[in-house]
């Protein structure tokens, strides 16, 4: 019975994956522009009908106190257009990213000077280095701008639950990240030989962990995952935030921190609660900036 119940599993996940891999197509054929629209129009209609929306809705009156129903409402509903588009982009991001050194307003990427020149510092200066970034925007973007840079990278993924749909989302993503990891039990002995290696790894970390320490995030406190931190203590190397800002038009901002200042304890070592607890006030910081671009439906205050 076991046997069978997993043969059926997988003929039905397969099936999934066909699926899955049809409408991929067809939001290629629909091209990078309005494909994502189209995304951001059926998130922002159908995601209010989800248990997530009361989540979002709870997070942002949690983080917000000051702000009205109507404000509170605008940011949800954009939190929903985004993540349409995010969904919507993934096939896209060989036509999106299209950053030219030499036109950087022209196309769908765009970058400060200060930021290249410091993409181009990490890339030069010999040494490795920790990025962190969040579900901001589009978060496939500061991976594939250090790749671009040419930025010797391992990158920490979460894995989809289905195989097929790992697979094909691994397919996408495997030709513009540099080196994926996949989150598991092995994930930090992998991105520790990376920088080993003097490479730079990168991760997303403003979900909740809950065997991480505590901190204060939106001025409430939540669990991080401290595995970063950790990392920082141990190889003592720089740490840089990475964030990509949504424009109009489908266009996007790169911004790169220089190297964050994190506390030490009393032996000059960093200290991990207190690293962890620094990260996190950045990204709050970007998503207080820019509230309607962070994915507010997931149980971060749990």
């Amino acid at each position: 019975m076991l046997r069978f119940k997993y043969r059926l599993w997988r003929a039905a996940d397969a099936l999934f994956g066909f699926v899955v891999r049809g409408a991929f197509a067809l939001l290629r054929l629909l091209g990078p522009d309005f494909g994502p629209r189209l995304g951001a129009f059926l998130a922002r209609n159908l995601g209010p009908l989800t248990s997530a929306n009361r989540i979002g809705r709870e997070n942002i009156a949690g983080a917000f106190p000051e702000k009205g129903e109507a404000e509170r409402a605008a940011i949800l509903r954009e939190a929903w257009d985004n993540l349409g588009r995010v969904a919507c982009e993934y096939v896209h991001m060989d036509r999106i990213w299209d950053f030219d050194l030499e036109r950087p307003e022209a196309g769908h990427i765009t970058a400060s000077p200060e930021t290249i020149a410091l993409y181009n510092r990490l890339r030069d200066d010999g040494k490795p280095a920790i990025v962190f970034s969040a579900h901001l925007a589009n978060w496939e973007l500061p991976a594939i701008a250090a790749a671009k840079h040419g930025i010797e990278s391992a990158v920490l993924y979460r894995t989809p639950n289905s195989p097929a749909v790992a697979k094909e989302i691994l397919r996408l993503r495997q030709d513009s990240m540099g080196t994926l990891v996949a989150a598991g039990m092995s994930a930090p002995f992998k991105l520790a030989k990376a920088l080993e290696r003097g490479r730079h790894i990168g991760m997303l970390v403003d979900q909740r962990f809950g065997r991480g320490p505590r901190i204060e995030f939106l001025g409430r406190p939540a669990f991080a995952n401290p595995l970063l931190a950790q990392l920082a203590r141990r190889f003592d190397c720089p740490v840089h935030g990475a964030r990509a800002i949504r424009l109009p038009g489908g266009r996007f901002r790169l911004e790169l921190t220089e190297e964050i200042a994190l506390p030490r304890d009393a032996e000059g070592l960093i200290d991990v609660g207190g690293a962890t607890q620094a990260m996190n006030d950045v990204i709050a910081g970007w998503v207080r900036e820019h509230p309607g671009q962070w994915l507010w439906m997931h149980r971060r205050w749990r």
